[in-house]
């Protein structure tokens, strides 16, 4: 296991913080609020029946919306409440508690899957520095051919400044390169100000 310290989703948030994500994302799903344009996304991307890791997971519904699209699905995350919950709510997928710095082929059965997607702004919750690692692991777990997607913010803590190096680092090193980029889950382009970007990677 890698040494690192714990991720920001621990150190930059406050007491209580996973039980709040828990209650605020039941009551949206409550609400009937569309929350499965990140999993539209990857169905879209995948052939059926591939092999899917939801990375940075929460609650699973991700993970479990392409458990029911016919997917063998794995959801890992560092948090063993947010786990709890989506074992709960969101049954079907197999969930593994794991920081992403520490990302194996053991947390999705022993073989690389055909698709990674991290959404939910998870690399800004990384431990500070862990995050060319985190993506570099993403991309360890996936077949050559396979795609990475990451749904991230422009934040100060992990700016697109250093998403954007770290991704050409992947280039250079001939780990993995920038397919496709959008502003939203939706497909709307990328404009130079935008605040939100959807990165897909194919992997070598």
């Amino acid at each position: 296991m890698t040494s690192t310290p714990p991720p920001r989703w621990f150190t930059d948030t406050q007491p209580g913080h996973s039980q709040w994500f828990i209650e605020r994302f039941r009551s949206l799903e409550a609400d009937g609020a569309d929350l499965l344009g990140e999993a539209r996304f990857a169905d879209m991307l995948a052939d059926r029946g591939s092999r899917i890791l939801d990375a940075g997971c929460g609650l699973g519904r991700t993970a479990h919306a392409l458990h029911e699209a016919g997917h063998t699905t794995y959801g890992v995350d560092v948090d063993p409440a947010l786990l709890e919950a989506a074992r709960e709510d969101h049954p079907g997928p197999t969930y593994l508690v794991a920081d992403l710095v520490d990302l194996s082929l053991d947390h999705v059965g022993g073989e690389p899957v055909d698709l990674v997607v991290c959404a939910g702004n998870v690399l800004v919750f990384l431990a500070e520095g862990t995050e060319r690692r985190v993506l570099e692991r993403m991309c360890a777990v996936t077949r050559s051919g396979g795609r990475v997607v990451i749904g991230c913010r422009d934040q100060d803590t992990y700016p697109f400044t250093r998403y954007d190096e770290d991704l050409r680092s992947l280039a250079d090193r001939g780990i993995a390169t920038v397919e496709h980029r959008f502003a939203t889950w939706h497909l709307d382009p990328v404009e130079p100000d935008s605040a939100f970007a959807v990165t897909v990677l194919r992997v070598a």
